[in-house]
């Protein structure tokens, strides 16, 4: 009792019986002897099924529960009736009622076989409950839909949209759109079911298997249907990529390329030496095990001592710690318990929607290979641009995982184009001229596709999206792969396209700091990011190390931020004497706002140290220690980069650290070498024994090396132990003065010196206050010697002379003063302190060559013009500033008199700047108001998103991880809401179904023909109690609006009669609201026939009824149809009839006013 009850508690009983029912009221099989075993629907089967769906949609979907569907699986609904509904309704007849009751069973299926997901922050107990029941039913659901022999159903749910999808992409409504979309929903679903990792599926994995899936996607028509819309992308379909690029995706997914595109014979070949390469492995993991294994005469215990030496003594057990030292050295190892902190438990980093590798049979493979040799010859380039296109748009319904998942089928095909490329070779089934062209793929190699691909992959690094980061890195890498065989190729074309293209990609100093970064960042992320980031890593250094080479002039554009040179320099303590630079940066305004960009020599050497740091290193290392795991091409591409930090860059000091040494011993003769069948075994052999000679033979240079076994390594430290010396730097950046001060309120000059004196009293720095005075002291003495021996030589000179020139007296100088620092700080100050600067300059110093750059060795004088008074003046001041400081209103310092002075704006040169050029011009070619904008037929269905992306700042603070992980929260609720919206707009409205004109709207025309009458007979009486409301008369109507149009001048004037308003049965006349436009009847009512009627004057001036701006005007053809509506209005007046319209309602005109046309005045 307790277990039934137990079971019952799952879904509520009201529940259950409301599913029960409706299941068993939808049909079942007949007993008659005509129908014997056929399955019947039944007599209310579509509403049965609407039912459903409501139930699914409105109890499970708005509540978040999963009973509905609970349910309906312990129901069977899907096996048990609608796959036999789908099975009735036959190939080639138009049964309308069949194909309404095939859509509905579309529409529950859908739902029912969503991917469930497994999100805790969301999971209720209903979910824990029902997940596990609900994916071994979506297992069977799969089984039961591939492997129906009744009928075709993957095919009839084409046959499904095939009406829609046979209209063009303007004349379909929104309701064929929600077809297509639906039934492409269904194959995804169908493609996406796979055993989930923790979930016994009882029956025939073969029959759900990937094989059987691709066979059957065959066999029903599926994959040419693919072909057909992927070919179509952009023209015939638009939203319908996303779900379409999803089916490819679980179609190909973990499916190996090689084997994809090898004959019988090459395939049996490769599983032959796999098979050989796995016993050998198994092998060479037995020997070291035999070589001491137990027999059986040595079942007895044994403990021995083991002597650590300072008296410390530790036991071994088992008899085989008596063979030999590294065995009882091992024992003692493995006995060591390790304890490591508990840390949260981190998310598996293998790529949840990729799963297990793909085993194919030949069946399946064969029709693959078919499938993707015709989507790339016809359907790649289209699928894909238009997929950019929209992840570049953010369109709402492109989910996060659909960026991962289209830069995993570019790295896919395009392994894929390269792979039967090599397959036509060895075959030469193809021209040369087919396989040199690269024509087909072209869509994922232009300049678009590298931007929207360096921004992923920023975005992932910055937001720590790992996988999404393994993808783009996967399509990076097979991008320039692809590249440098169009530059093998051997053709002219395809290799000046190639070099463009390598061009492009090397320019951009940012995509080379980006490769960098990856191979440094790796931390825990898995083997599925060590494989990408070394692959990325390998292939980029050896793509651009020869490209380099052929292009000896190569240059790179780098950028970087003004604004980081001044915090270097603040970093240096450059600024410590002059705050007000640091608080006021107007002078850099433009600098801060731009990144000043500047091409420079491209040298590999130096790009390729930036692989040499200690965590690129680990990042291989941790790489290489999965070496028994890894295959031939992965050990290779350890060994390379191993190769070039030893050799070719001259750094194997990197290597030199026990772990890395450890790990080399134990590939080549530790317990559990290297298989020395492999290939590579002899390459890594020499390696280890070249890296070992290094080693030592460092070690007996430098003894302390041995201390830095224990440790990593930094640049200095390594370049110290490599060549045994430091690393020596020279400074290229020139540092700047401090700036320019201004003082904010006009003051005189005695106040000015007072303040300049006053700030320096309040930073302590009076001994530069005492400098100024010694300064202008020696000045006053050198210049009044000066004067004196002027004086007195020109009275000698004017007793021996009558007579003088006129100005010759003024045309001599005295001599310039130097004014001389003292010592180094005083000569810094001078160069860097902006209030000892503006003091220097209110007392009349100057530079001696002020149109050069300053320097710190730059030299101040004081200038000729100057005399002695004017200095002791200046001086005075000086000295009663000092002792008698000034003060200011509401407890001001005299640091807030002053501020830093606006550099004046420099204008941007550009190369097409030419003198005699008047920039006026361009006003004339380009009126404002710019190009007329087009209207495209299907604008409103699929419009850009409108984004304003932030630019990143490259000097701005990383974010902690609090602000990390709030921002991670933000982006997977935004997520959450978008699949929300997107599932609830699945489903197909009933009210949308067109199809039953006749009996589905019979009554709903009779009821509006008695609304009709009740309304006619209202304004009936309503006349005749007012005979002034009497309608008028065609004919009067036409006289009234002649008078209205003749007589007002008023635009405002409304030509409408009393009988027209009057008949507006709900008191508002005949003007309607724009919200009026889309009423949901579908006849014509009395009070839209009297404003049609009372609109069509076809001699009346035009006029509007409201003073708002005139809207756009429609096309030409647009105008005749409102004339021609109205025309025909006023001609079939007198023929309507009471016995109610059977033809559907147009758009409703405002017809009740006209307006003034521009063109009549």
């Amino acid at each position: 009792m307790e277990e039934q009850d137990a079971f019952s508690d799952i879904v509520h009983p009201e529940v259950r019986a409301h599913i029960t029912s409706l299941v068993s009221a939808l049909g079942g099989f007949s007993a008659d002897d005509d129908d014997e075993g056929k399955y019947v629907l039944g007599d209310s089967g579509l509403e049965v099924l609407r039912d459903i769906k409501k139930w699914i949609r409105f109890y499970d979907e708005k509540t978040n529960r999963m009973d509905v569907a609970r349910c309906l699986a312990e129901a069977n609904l899907v096996e048990g009736d609608l796959l036999h509904i789908l099975a009735t309704w036959p190939e080639n007849a138009d049964n309308k009622t069949k194909a309404r009751a095939a859509l509905a069973c579309f529409e529950i299926m859908v739902p029912l076989t969503w991917p469930l997901e497994r999100d805790l922050e969301q999971m209720t107990v209903n979910h824990h409950r029902h997940l596990p029941v609900l994916q071994v039913a979506q297992l069977g659901y799969k089984r039961a839909i591939i492997n129906y022999d009744a009928a075709q159903i993957l095919h009839t749910a084409v046959r499904v949209a095939l009406p829609s999808m046979a209209l063009s992409r303007g004349d379909r409504s929104a309701r064929d759109e929600g077809i297509i979309k639906l039934v492409l929903l269904f194959l995804r679903n169908i493609a996406m079911i796979y055993p989930p990792a923790g979930v016994k599926y009882d029956g025939d994995e073969s029959q759900i298997s990937r094989s059987t899936l691709i066979d059957a996607f065959s066999y029903q028509d599926i994959l040419i249907t693919i072909l057909t819309i992927a070919s179509n992308m952009g023209e015939d379909f638009n939203q319908e990529g996303v779900i379409l690029m999803e089916i490819i995706f679980h179609l190909v997914k973990r499916v190996d390329v090689a084997k994809l595109f090898m004959d019988e014979k090459q395939l049996s070949k490769t599983k032959a030496n796999e098979l050989t390469a796995m016993m050998n492995k198994e092998a060479a993991m037995h020997r070291p095990y035999n070589r001491k294994a137990p027999s059986r005469h040595n079942r007895w215990g044994t403990m021995i001592w083991v002597d650590r030496g300072d008296g410390k003594i530790s036991t071994v057990t088992g008899q085989d710690a008596l063979l030999d030292a590294a065995t009882r050295q091992q024992k003692m190892d493995n006995s060591k318990v390790f304890r490591p902190p508990r840390r949260p438990t981190k998310e598996e980093m293998e790529p949840k929607d990729l799963g297990p590798p793909a085993s194919l049979n030949a069946r399946a493979r064969q029709q693959l290979k078919g499938f993707v040799e015709e989507f790339l010859d016809s359907g790649f380039n289209p699928l894909f641009q238009h997929m950019r296109k929209k992840l570049d748009d953010q369109k709402d319904y492109i989910f996060e995982y659909h960026s991962r998942q289209f830069f995993y089928l570019v790295a896919w095909f395009l392994e894929a184009e390269r792979a039967r490329k090599k397959a036509d070779k060895n075959t030469q089934s193809a021209s040369p001229a087919e396989v040199g062209s690269f024509n087909l793929v072209a869509g994922v190699l232009n300049q678009q596709m590298f931007i929207t691909l360096n921004r992923a992959m920023a975005d992932s690094m910055e937001s720590k999206r790992w996988q999404e980061l393994c993808a783009t890195m996967r399509c990076f890498t097979q991008i320039l792969l692809t590249v440098q065989e169009m530059l093998e190729s051997g053709h002219e074309d395809d290799e000046e396209i190639a070099e463009n293209i390598l061009s492009r990609i090397f320019y951009e100093e940012e995509t080379h700091d980006r490769v960098a970064n990856i191979a440094k960042i790796y931390k825990d992320q898995g083997f599925e990011y060590l494989d990408a980031c070394t692959e990325l890593t390998h292939t980029y250094l050896r793509v651009l190390e020869a490209y380099s080479k052929q292009n000896v002039d190569m240059q790179v554009r780098s950028r970087r931020r003004v604004r980081k040179k001044k915090k270097a320099a603040k970093a240096a303590g450059e600024d410590e004497e002059n705050p007000v630079a640091e608080q006021d940066e107007s002078e850099n305004d433009e600098e801060n706002a731009e990144r000043t960009s500047r091409e420079r020599k491209f040298d590999f050497t130096r790009f390729a140290n930036r692989f040499i740091p200690q965590g690129v290193v680990d990042t291989f290392v941790a790489f290489t220690k999965y070496y028994q795991d890894l295959n031939e091409v992965q050990l290779k591409r350890a060994h390379r980069y191993f190769y070039r930090i030893a050799f070719k860059q001259e750094m194997s000091v990197m290597l030199f650290r026990v772990d890395i040494i450890q790990l080399f011993y134990s590939m080549i003769k530790g317990q559990e070498p290297l298989d020395k069948h492999c290939s590579s075994f002899k390459e890594w052999e020499e390696l280890v024994k070249q890296i070992l000679r290094k080693c030592i033979r460092k070690i007996e240079e430098q003894p302390q090396l041995i201390i830095e076994l224990l440790f990593s390594k930094i640049a200095a430290t390594a370049h110290y132990l490599e060549f045994g010396y430091e690393k020596q730097t020279l400074s290229t950046t020139q540092s700047r003065p401090g700036a320019e001060l201004e003082f904010r309120h006009i003051v005189e000059r005695d106040q000015q010196i007072a303040i300049a004196v006053g700030v320096l009293l309040d930073k302590n720095l009076a001994h530069h206050i005492k400098w100024v005075k010694d300064q202008l002291s020696n000045a006053i003495d050198e210049r009044k010697a000066w004067e004196a021996a002027e004086k007195a030589i020109s009275s000698v000179e004017s007793s021996e002379t009558t007579e003088r020139p006129e100005g010759g007296a003024a045309t001599k100088e005295p001599p310039l003063v130097s004014i001389r620092p003292d010592d180094d700080a005083r000569r810094t100050a001078i160069f860097k302190n902006s209030h000892l600067r503006l003091l220097m300059r209110l007392a009349g110093f100057e530079r001696l060559a002020p149109t050069l750059d300053e320097t710190p060795e730059s030299s101040w004088i004081v200038p000729a013009h100057l005399s002695s008074e004017q200095l002791q003046d200046t001086l005075d001041l000086v000295n009663k500033a000092e002792f008698d400081p000034p003060t200011f209103e509401e407890g001001k310092l005299a640091q807030d008199q002053l501020r830093r002075k606006t550099a004046p704006r420099k204008k941007a040169v550009f190369d097409d700047d030419e003198d005699g050029i008047d920039d006026d011009d361009d006003e004339l070619l380009f009126p404002a108001g710019g190009p007329t904008n087009r209207k495209i037929a299907d604008e409103f269905l699929d419009k850009p998103k409108k984004t304003r992306r932030r630019r990143r700042r490259s000097d701005a603070e990383p974010l902690t991880d609090e602000q990390l992980e709030e921002k991670e929260r933000i982006r997977q609720e935004r997520e959450r809401a978008k699949a929300r919206r997107f599932k609830s707009e699945l489903f197909v409205h009933a009210s949308d179904d067109e199809s039953d004109n006749d009996e589905r709207w019979s009554e709903f025309y009779a009821n509006e023909e008695r609304i009709r009458q009740k309304q006619k007979a209202v304004a009936l009486s309503a006349s005749i109690n007012n005979p002034d409301l009497t309608p008028l008369t065609k004919t009067e109507k036409r006289k009234a609006e002649t008078l209205s149009s003749d007589e007002s001048d008023n635009d405002d004037d409304l030509i409408m009669t009393q009988g027209s308003v009057s008949r507006t049965p709900n008191g508002r006349g005949a003007v309607d609201s724009d919200g009026d436009e889309e009423d949901e009847d579908d006849t014509p009512r009395a009070d839209d026939v009297s404003s049609s009627h009372a609109g069509s004057a076809s001699s009346s001036k035009r006029r509007r009824v409201s003073k708002d701006p005139d809207p756009p005007a429609p096309p030409a053809n647009a105008d005749e149809d409102q004339v021609m509506e109205d025309a025909g209005a006023d001609a079939d007046e007198e023929d309507i009839s009471a016995s109610g319209p059977t033809q559907r309602r147009r758009p409703r005109a405002r017809a009740g006013f006209v307006m003034d046309s521009s063109d009549e005045e």
